[in-house]
């Protein structure tokens, strides 16, 4: 996640938390777009440079500022609905007896 300017001990990004324990049903964040930032962010992680070299390639070859969000359709719904377990709101939730849909 890209780095606020201003306060770079956090990050551009957002979670939309339901209320009544459903949790994060939203998440969103801006990119790290600059390769030379990207490359210290993994190591300061620990992580293979190598194992990220397609993404590092992207930033280097024509990536610009970017941002966007997920969203948990199942949360959301449960939330909506006011259920009480997010697998009554999967289309093909995996149960004991049924592993495939």
């Amino acid at each position: 996640m890209q780095p606020d300017p201003d306060r770079p001990e956090v990050a551009l990004c957002a979670d939309m938390l339901a209320p009544e324990g459903y949790g994060e049903i939203i998440g969103g964040s801006q990119r790290i777009h600059d390769a030379a930032l990207l490359e210290r962010r993994i190591g300061e992680h620990g992580l293979q440079l190598a194992d990220y070299q397609w993404y590092l390639d992207l930033r280097r070859y024509g990536s610009v500022p970017h941002s966007g969000f997920g969203m948990g359709i199942e949360r959301c719904t449960a939330w909506i609905s006011g259920t009480h377990h997010i697998r009554e709101t999967i289309p093909f939730p995996r149960t004991l007896y049924r592993m495939y849909p």
